[in-house]
């Protein structure tokens, strides 16, 4: 069950507009839990400051720390006098997704909402390198904000891996959908909708092979599909006009879909084992999230360790 219930908010150092700080208090209203904004500073200036005493260095980095930990209070103000809890964390670190990932490690987060930026005139999403890494390799769940109000109605999308005999690929599927369900469920009653994406007739095979039928091909595939999505449905007692079977490319049916719903957030799997490897997808999701332009919410396999190794020697306020 999604739980949320220890929430970390990647602060943007660089806007006082925090939506990412927002919708975690949106979810801590609604199932409670604790909110710490987070924010690994580290200005480039220091390196230039060898000529410095140990001290001089030391008060620098504090002072530093002191200003962005006052920041951060003010722009949480608002909700700290209505009695949300709010922990504000600032350290030195010059790696900033490793400082999160350690955070997460430390403290057992199970939530990281961090903003996402959108491209003006294509309204998708930008993701920066800070975020890529944290969906290949944070251990818990990954929520990156749109920095827009979250759409009257929005749907909740889940991206679903039914062309896939691996026994992971199916354990994920349920993982995705139980804890969508879940969070739905606490939140605001979310409609919970499923999509699957199946390939066309590839064409080589269509062009070296005389007698073959496309029309049979993608019949008899979408055909798998349609079963398949049925009994997993049935098992989460999701109704039929809630599921999508759809030919095409995942990176142009899952983002398609999700403008057409006016989904809120696609919820995928992901798995971190070379770039972005969504269990479900392959090496296509990263094409996926960049064409998206809501939420997205990422989850990793039980089982999944991250590369990033706990550090216990980082500086903190």
């Amino acid at each position: 069950m999604a739980k949320f219930h220890n929430m970390l908010v990647a602060i943007d150092p660089n806007q006082d507009e925090q939506p990412a700080l927002r919708r975690a208090v949106y979810l801590h209203q609604r199932i409670g839990g604790t909110i710490k904004a987070f924010l690994p500073i580290y200005d480039f200036s220091y390196e230039m400051t060898t000529l410095l005493s140990p001290d001089e260095r030391t008060a620098m980095r504090k002072g530093v720390i002191a200003q962005r930990t006052a920041w951060i209070r003010e722009q949480a103000q608002y909700y700290l006098e209505a009695g949300i809890p709010i922990d504000i964390k600032v350290v030195w670190h010059n790696r900033p997704y490793e400082a999160i990932i350690q955070e997460v490690l430390a403290c057992g987060h199970d939530l990281v909402l961090k903003m996402t930026h959108q491209h003006d005139k294509l309204e998708s999403v930008i993701f920066t390198p800070t975020d890529w890494h944290l969906l290949r390799k944070c251990p818990c769940p990954v929520w990156m904000v749109k920095d827009q109000e979250w759409p009257v109605g929005g749907k909740a999308l889940v991206a679903v891996n039914l062309s896939s005999e691996e026994p992971y690929h199916s354990a994920l599927n349920e993982k995705l959908i139980r804890e969508t369900i879940s969070l739905a469920e606490q939140v605001d009653h979310t409609e919970v909708h499923l999509v699957s994406a199946y390939p066309s007739t590839p064409i080589n095979i269509a062009i070296e092979l005389p007698d073959f039928d496309p029309s049979i091909y993608n019949d008899a595939i979408r055909g798998q599909h349609l079963l398949a999505m049925k009994a997993l449905r049935q098992q989460y007692g999701i109704p039929e006009n809630l599921t999508h079977v759809e030919k095409g490319l995942p990176e142009e049916v899952i983002p398609d879909l999700a403008t057409h719903l006016e989904a809120g957030i696609v919820v995928l799997g992901t798995v971190g084992r070379t770039g972005l490897s969504a269990a479900f997808l392959g090496n296509t999701a990263e094409q996926v999230i960049d064409h998206l332009r809501c939420d997205l919410l990422a989850l990793k396999p039980d089982n999944y360790q991250s590369p990033v190794l706990p550090e216990d020697s980082v500086e903190a306020s």
